[in-house]
Protein backbone atom coordinates (compact mmCIF):
# COMPACT_ATOMS: atom_id res chain seq x y z
CA UNK A 1 0.00 0.00 0.00
CA UNK A 2 1.52 3.16 -1.10
CA UNK A 3 1.69 5.46 2.17
CA UNK A 4 1.15 10.00 1.56
CA UNK A 5 3.54 11.88 3.96
CA UNK A 6 5.19 15.23 4.27
CA UNK A 7 8.02 15.75 2.43
CA UNK A 8 11.09 15.98 4.93
CA UNK A 9 14.86 17.55 4.24
CA UNK A 10 16.12 13.62 4.25
CA UNK A 11 14.09 13.04 1.00
CA UNK A 12 16.30 15.90 -0.63
CA UNK A 13 18.43 12.64 -0.61
CA UNK A 14 17.16 10.33 -1.86
CA UNK A 15 14.98 11.58 -4.95
CA UNK A 16 17.99 11.95 -7.57
CA UNK A 17 16.96 9.33 -10.16
CA UNK A 18 13.77 11.17 -10.99
CA UNK A 19 14.73 14.41 -10.55
CA UNK A 20 17.41 13.92 -13.38
CA UNK A 21 14.96 12.67 -15.65
CA UNK A 22 14.52 15.02 -18.56
CA UNK A 23 10.93 15.94 -18.20
CA UNK A 24 11.49 17.12 -14.76
CA UNK A 25 12.58 20.49 -14.03
CA UNK A 26 16.18 20.59 -11.68
CA UNK A 27 16.77 22.81 -8.86
CA UNK A 28 19.13 23.33 -6.42
CA UNK A 29 18.73 22.71 -2.76
CA UNK A 30 18.41 25.88 -1.31
CA UNK A 31 14.89 25.83 -3.63
CA UNK A 32 13.69 22.92 -2.31
CA UNK A 33 14.25 24.24 1.50
CA UNK A 34 12.85 27.29 0.44
CA UNK A 35 9.32 25.53 -0.38
CA UNK A 36 9.86 23.20 2.16
CA UNK A 37 10.05 25.67 4.96
CA UNK A 38 7.38 28.27 3.30
CA UNK A 39 4.93 25.80 2.19
CA UNK A 40 5.40 22.46 3.87
CA UNK A 41 1.47 21.80 3.31
CA UNK A 42 2.07 21.44 -0.73
CA UNK A 43 5.16 18.67 -0.66
CA UNK A 44 3.60 15.45 -0.68
CA UNK A 45 5.56 12.23 -1.01
CA UNK A 46 4.16 8.80 -1.90
CA UNK A 47 5.54 5.70 -0.59
CA UNK A 48 5.30 2.48 -1.27
CA UNK A 49 5.36 -0.41 1.52
CA UNK A 50 8.99 -1.09 1.35
CA UNK A 51 10.20 2.27 1.23
CA UNK A 52 11.62 2.36 -2.85
CA UNK A 53 10.88 5.69 -4.33
CA UNK A 54 7.99 6.01 -6.86
CA UNK A 55 9.53 9.29 -7.51
CA UNK A 56 11.74 12.28 -7.03
CA UNK A 57 14.21 8.36 -5.66
CA UNK A 58 17.44 7.93 -4.42
CA UNK A 59 17.21 3.93 -5.46
CA UNK A 60 20.27 3.25 -2.76
CA UNK A 61 17.94 2.84 -0.04
CA UNK A 62 15.06 1.15 -2.49
CA UNK A 63 12.77 3.68 -1.53
CA UNK A 64 9.58 4.50 -3.27
CA UNK A 65 8.57 8.17 -3.35
CA UNK A 66 6.39 10.34 -5.59
CA UNK A 67 6.17 13.81 -4.50
CA UNK A 68 4.25 17.05 -5.68
CA UNK A 69 5.66 20.31 -4.64
CA UNK A 70 3.48 23.63 -4.75
CA UNK A 71 2.74 26.48 -3.36
CA UNK A 72 -0.11 29.25 -2.26
CA UNK A 73 0.42 32.79 -3.87
CA UNK A 74 -1.35 35.72 -5.66
CA UNK A 75 -3.85 38.19 -4.59
CA UNK A 76 -6.97 37.70 -3.04
CA UNK A 77 -8.55 41.47 -4.10
CA UNK A 78 -7.82 40.84 -7.84
CA UNK A 79 -9.09 36.81 -7.20
CA UNK A 80 -6.44 35.36 -8.22
CA UNK A 81 -5.28 33.64 -5.06
CA UNK A 82 -4.66 30.20 -5.69
CA UNK A 83 -2.56 27.18 -5.53
CA UNK A 84 0.85 26.56 -7.68
CA UNK A 85 2.30 23.15 -9.23
CA UNK A 86 6.19 23.72 -8.84
CA UNK A 87 6.99 20.38 -9.79
CA UNK A 88 4.76 16.49 -10.16
CA UNK A 89 7.47 13.84 -11.19
CA UNK A 90 6.89 9.96 -10.98
CA UNK A 91 9.72 7.59 -11.61
CA UNK A 92 9.39 6.05 -15.12
CA UNK A 93 8.68 2.19 -13.36
CA UNK A 94 5.56 3.96 -11.33
CA UNK A 95 4.10 5.98 -13.86
CA UNK A 96 0.36 4.92 -15.04
CA UNK A 97 -0.38 4.10 -11.80
CA UNK A 98 -2.63 7.03 -10.53
CA UNK A 99 -0.09 8.44 -8.40
CA UNK A 100 -0.08 11.97 -10.13
CA UNK A 101 -3.84 12.40 -10.00
CA UNK A 102 -4.04 11.19 -6.61
CA UNK A 103 -1.23 14.17 -5.34
CA UNK A 104 -2.88 16.51 -7.79
CA UNK A 105 -6.04 15.98 -5.97
CA UNK A 106 -4.49 16.25 -2.46
CA UNK A 107 -3.02 19.67 -3.72
CA UNK A 108 -6.10 20.91 -5.13
CA UNK A 109 -7.86 19.98 -1.72
CA UNK A 110 -4.96 22.15 0.08
CA UNK A 111 -5.94 24.99 -2.38
CA UNK A 112 -9.63 24.87 -1.84
CA UNK A 113 -8.69 24.58 1.99
CA UNK A 114 -6.80 28.01 1.94
CA UNK A 115 -9.48 29.64 0.05
CA UNK A 116 -7.88 29.49 -3.42
CA UNK A 117 -9.72 30.66 -6.51
CA UNK A 118 -7.55 28.05 -8.73
CA UNK A 119 -4.71 25.85 -8.88
CA UNK A 120 -2.23 26.39 -12.18
CA UNK A 121 1.01 24.63 -13.53
CA UNK A 122 3.15 24.85 -15.96
CA UNK A 123 3.97 22.08 -18.40
CA UNK A 124 6.22 21.91 -21.95
CA UNK A 125 4.05 22.64 -24.98
CA UNK A 126 6.05 19.05 -26.20
CA UNK A 127 5.09 17.09 -23.42
CA UNK A 128 1.85 15.87 -24.35
CA UNK A 129 1.44 12.94 -22.25
CA UNK A 130 1.47 15.14 -19.19
CA UNK A 131 -0.94 18.33 -21.19
CA UNK A 132 -3.13 15.33 -22.04
CA UNK A 133 -3.11 13.96 -18.21
CA UNK A 134 -3.61 17.03 -17.13
CA UNK A 135 -6.79 17.86 -19.33
CA UNK A 136 -8.29 14.66 -18.05
CA UNK A 137 -7.85 15.96 -14.43
CA UNK A 138 -9.89 18.65 -15.61
CA UNK A 139 -7.51 21.48 -16.42
CA UNK A 140 -7.51 23.53 -19.54
CA UNK A 141 -4.87 26.00 -21.17
CA UNK A 142 -4.85 29.23 -20.20
CA UNK A 143 -2.84 30.59 -21.93
CA UNK A 144 0.83 30.02 -24.04
CA UNK A 145 4.16 31.38 -22.45
CA UNK A 146 6.77 31.96 -24.93
CA UNK A 147 10.25 30.85 -24.63
CA UNK A 148 9.38 29.62 -20.64
CA UNK A 149 11.73 27.02 -20.89
CA UNK A 150 15.76 27.77 -21.24
CA UNK A 151 17.41 24.91 -23.20
CA UNK A 152 20.47 23.82 -23.62
CA UNK A 153 22.79 22.57 -26.12
CA UNK A 154 22.20 25.50 -28.43
CA UNK A 155 18.87 24.68 -29.17
CA UNK A 156 15.58 27.01 -28.89
CA UNK A 157 13.96 27.97 -25.86
CA UNK A 158 10.60 25.97 -25.44
CA UNK A 159 6.98 27.13 -24.64
CA UNK A 160 5.11 26.86 -21.70
CA UNK A 161 1.41 25.98 -21.26
CA UNK A 162 -0.13 27.93 -18.28
CA UNK A 163 -2.53 25.26 -17.11
CA UNK A 164 -5.51 26.23 -14.81
CA UNK A 165 -8.49 24.15 -13.12
CA UNK A 166 -11.25 26.36 -11.55
CA UNK A 167 -11.87 25.74 -7.68
CA UNK A 168 -15.20 26.01 -5.56
CA UNK A 169 -14.84 29.81 -4.93
CA UNK A 170 -14.54 31.07 -8.78
CA UNK A 171 -17.95 30.28 -9.24
CA UNK A 172 -17.86 32.11 -12.26
CA UNK A 173 -14.85 30.56 -13.90
CA UNK A 174 -13.33 34.08 -14.37
CA UNK A 175 -9.63 32.44 -13.81
CA UNK A 176 -9.72 29.92 -16.60
CA UNK A 177 -10.85 31.86 -19.46
CA UNK A 178 -8.29 31.61 -22.10
CA UNK A 179 -5.99 34.41 -22.91
CA UNK A 180 -6.59 35.04 -26.66
CA UNK A 181 -2.62 35.80 -27.47
CA UNK A 182 0.75 34.07 -26.02
CA UNK A 183 2.86 36.07 -23.53
CA UNK A 184 6.31 36.19 -22.29
CA UNK A 185 7.99 35.05 -18.54
CA UNK A 186 8.55 38.62 -17.88
CA UNK A 187 4.70 39.27 -18.24
CA UNK A 188 3.92 37.05 -15.89
CA UNK A 189 3.31 38.17 -11.98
Amino acid sequence: MTTLRAFTCDDLFRFNNINLDPLTETYGIPFYLQYLAHWPEYFIVAEAPGGELMGYSGAVLMLCMFTVMGKAEGSVAREEWHGHVTALSVAPEFRRLGLAAKLMELLEEISEKKGGFFVDLFVRVSNQVAVNMYKQLGYSVYRTVLEYYSASSGEPDEDAYDMRKALSRDTEKKSVIPLPHPVRPEDIE
